[in-house]
């Protein structure tokens, strides 16, 4: 991704939130079919907020965009132009509209927890990009808040829909690896190497507002499957460091995790990576699987396969719907999700202990 100015992060938002309306003729939200959910657009800031406003207004089956607020009228008023509905500068204006069910959370990652307060006690349903807050303490708030108030939360972590790492869980839940020993789990790219955030990304750089840097950002990916293939953890040591000083927040990092159930994880997050494999690769005392290995992408082995149809395949794997999806559907039929709220506050949890574990020089332990 080059550096973008300001003006440029704009442009790029608005035209990929609108992507659908112009490439689809969609019309205003008055033209919609009736059996809809009424999306409110609940901040602009994230690189990926043009995305999932192109998500919604391509399933105009089932959605359509009635509002949008962002504290910044450069990010949201443009995008608001582009669909045809009003822009409001304050979100309390949004959460009280009639024609708001529910809202995309797009905002800088520390809004998240006023974001959502407000939203689950209007009983607006809420989506929201990933991480769902900066700390554990705040993420416990808006688990009770989500669970008294009733509605439908879905974060976005969407490598929970991706049929290799659904194989992987495969193999963990099946028995096929034996008792898991250990995990390595690499994610990095060049972002801090070549000065990706700038203008309307800038605070991605912002301690403040991002909560933190390569591994919040990036690493929530494979700290949340981690959490999610081994369970509760134990324990964590860390260290999080800055490189190349572009930046005022980590962008390098390694922690080793141990699990309550003995198996060990390590992670390894970067925004200093030119070039090589982001790989997983997960040991147990039966056989392994690799994740992203050079040459060989999906490889595993072990001891217990029967050689049969019941045995793991990743060809059969049955992915479920994008988080997106999952979440229209649930609010509209109350289908079930396969990502819950409780699955951000673990993965808050997990960075949070990272973090502090190497602001002190020493292990975090887990309650």
């Amino acid at each position: 991704m080059e550096k973008k100015s300001r003006r440029e992060f704009v442009k790029e938002s608005v035209m990929l939130a609108a992507g659908a309306v112009l490439a689809q003729g969609i019309g205003s939200a008055q033209e919609a079919p009736s059996k809809q959910v009424r999306v409110g657009l609940a901040g602009m800031a994230h690189v990926h907020a043009g995305g999932y406003a192109d998500h919604v207004a391509r399933a105009k089956d089932r959605a359509r965009i009635t509002c949008v607020w962002d504290d910044d009228p450069q990010r949201g008023r443009p995008v608001a132009d582009a669909f045809k509905v009003p822009y409001v500068s304050k979100l309390e204006e949004l959460l009280k509209r009639d024609d708001v069910d529910g809202i995309v959370c797009s905002a800088e990652t520390s809004k998240h927890h006023d974001v959502f307060m407000a939203a689950t006690a209007r009983k607006k349903h809420i989506f929201t990009e990933k991480a769902l807050t900066i700390t554990t303490k705040d993420a416990d708030e808006v688990v009770r808040a989500v669970k008294q108030s009733g509605i439908k939360f879905m974060i976005s972590l969407p490598q929970r829909s991706s049929r290799e790492t659904l194989f992987c869980k495969q193999m963990i839940d099946g028995g096929y690896l034996g008792q898991v020993t250990l995990m390595r789990a690499r994610v990095a790219h060049s972002a801090a190497l070549d000065g990706w955030f700038s203008g309307g990304s800038a605070w991605f750089g912002d301690p403040k507002l991002a909560g933190g840097g390569a591994l919040f950002d990036l690493g929530c990916h494979v700290v949340d499957v981690m959490r999610w293939y081994l369970g509760q953890p134990s324990r964590v040591m860390a260290m999080v460091n800055n490189v190349t000083g572009k930046y005022p927040i980590d962008d390098n990092s390694a922690a080793i995790c141990e699990f309550k159930n003995k198996a060990l994880g390590m992670l390894d997050v970067s925004w200093v990576h030119r070039d090589g494999p982001n790989m997983w690769e997960i040991y147990g005392t039966e056989g392994y699987v690799l994740r992203g290995a050079p040459g060989k992408g999906l490889d595993f082995s072990s001891n217990r396969f029967k050689k049969d149809a019941t045995d793991p395949d990743p060809a059969k794997v049955q992915a479920p719907p994008a988080a997106m999806d999952q979440w229209l559907n649930a609010i509209l039929t109350d289908s079930p999700m396969t990502i819950t709220v409780d699955d951000g506050r673990n993965l808050t949890q997990m960075l949070e202990a990272i973090y502090t574990s190497s602001k002190q020089n020493k292990a975090v332990t887990f309650s």
